[in-house]
């Protein structure tokens, strides 16, 4: 059995997907790249949208083994904890977190409390790491470019790339923020086309290309192979890298980054609270 049922979560405020993955014989599942709601104007945050995933999980009575997030997320928050305290699991994320978090506790001035190797989360996957979901086996792929801890899980049929690829009418990841590598992103891509062509791929994000009425998030290899118009078969990967930076360049910053990057590099926990017994989050000014 590798064919795990999967089922999508849409946000449209961030246009985010999340999924429960789950293996029909055992129950068991893994929830990927969940999203805790939060205001900007306001800075409150609230769970409408992932308790939508929650109730699924318990009214399909699914035991949830993982909690994974694809890559420390620039443009949401995770939901991580709230959903271990809800479901149970791990809480789980790409052994490069460290580089990620390293960068990032530098722009954010955080001080010796804040560890930098990665232990806020409950398992940091290696790339090539076998485990399974229920009676399914995956494999974590380390996919840099988007991000240096990007990862790709491919569980049973299903590989849920993150930010790596959209859908093929829309391209490809950016790669302008720390640590991210065009030419990293161009190899990764090869490396997501080298899996069976039937294997579904599932994004993280649909901001719905121009012509295309509908929301969208699973294509297969061989559809993004064929039809990606920014990483199709037969790109070099010079022609990828340049056009990949002159679109870069004039990107603006992702609306949530600041708020979602101090979230996320902490597996989803909220900083240590002040002498006040509030939490904060801090705007590095004229940084990113």
């Amino acid at each position: 059995m590798n064919k795990p049922e999967v089922t999508a979560f849409f946000d449209e405020t961030t246009k985010t997907i999340s999924y429960i993955v789950s293996d029909p014989i055992s129950k068991a599942c893994a929830v990927v790249d969940s999203l805790l709601d939060y205001e900007a104007a306001s800075g409150r945050t609230h769970t409408t949208s992932v308790d939508r995933l929650i109730d699924f999980a318990r009214e399909a009575e699914l035991h949830v083994e993982w909690i994974i997030d694809t890559h420390v997320h620039a443009d949401h928050l995770t939901a991580a904890p709230y959903v271990k305290a809800q479901l149970g699991g791990r809480t789980a994320i790409g052994e490069h977190i460290a580089s990620v978090q390293r960068v990032f506790a530098e722009v954010f001035n955080e001080g010796q409390s804040f560890h930098t190797n990665g232990t806020q989360f409950d398992h940091l996957f290696k790339d090539g790491e076998t485990y399974h979901v229920g009676n399914i086996e995956a494999n974590a792929i380390h996919t840099p470019g988007h991000t240096p801890a990007c990862m790709v899980h491919l569980i049973g049929d299903a590989a849920f790339v993150g930010d790596t690829l959209f859908m093929p009418d829309f391209g490809t990841a950016r790669c302008d923020f720390p640590g991210g590598d065009a030419h990293q992103l161009y190899q990764s891509i090869q490396k997501i086309y080298q899996l069976p062509l039937s294997t579904r791929l599932f994004t993280c994000h649909d901001y719905k290309a121009p012509g295309r009425d509908q929301f969208a998030w699973e294509s297969t290899v061989i559809e993004q192979k064929t039809n990606n118009i920014q990483a199709h078969k037969g790109i070099s990967e010079k022609a990828f890298v340049e056009m990949r930076n002159a679109r870069d360049a004039k990107l603006a910053m992702p609306e949530l980054i600041i708020p979602s990057v101090q979230v996320n590099m902490r597996a989803g926990n909220m900083p240590e609270p002040e002498t006040n017994g509030k939490r904060y989050l801090k705007i590095p000014l004229n940084t990113l």
